[in-house]
């Protein structure tokens, strides 16, 4: 006799492990996105401002840690954790929104580029590894000569990944 895999499991879905498998309950997300037709207008004080207000906002209201970041021309790299209620894609739509803003204010028509890149940070060692190929990239476009000298990086939390 077959039966329906979704009767079995009721949601058509297999069950979530419990809790005490889930290795990441706080994941850690390398997340990236682009200006459409990668616009070169992100390097300024105004979006520096506004990232940091959105990152230290979340930070206080919705247990959102933001942790290293840089700001390029064209596109912006970010290590994101959230709480329990996080969800990544509803953050990153916000801090769109409110960067493009920021960004409209001087550049009429600008738009995004749809959705963004996420990747999950597995350890230490893959952070590390991720930050400094950030840290790296306005050396490699040939905006700065040294990477400690691009205005548009830092971090606004330390996340230690354990």
């Amino acid at each position: 006799m077959t039966e329906n895999i979704g009767s079995l499991w009721g949601s058509g879905r297999p069950p979530r492990l419990p809790t005490i498998f889930q290795r990441y309950d706080r994941p850690l997300y390398f997340v990236t996105f682009c200006t459409k037709d990668r616009m070169q207008v992100l390097n300024n004080e105004r979006v520096h401002a506004v990232f940091r207000q959105y990152a230290e906002a979340g930070s206080e209201l919705h247990s959102v840690a933001v942790g290293r970041y840089t700001i390029m021309p064209e596109h912006v790299h970010v290590f994101v954790r959230g709480g329990a209620e996080f969800v990544l894609s509803v953050w990153v739509r916000g801090l769109k929104r409110m960067v493009g803003d920021a960004v409209r204010l001087n550049v009429k028509g600008f738009q995004w580029q749809s959705g963004f890149f996420d990747h999950l940070i597995r350890s230490t060692e893959s952070y590390s590894e991720k930050w400094e190929y950030v840290r790296q990239n306005p050396v490699r476009a040939g905006l700065v000569s040294e990477a400690e000298t691009w205005p548009f990086s830092g971090e606004i939390a330390r996340i230690e990944l354990v």
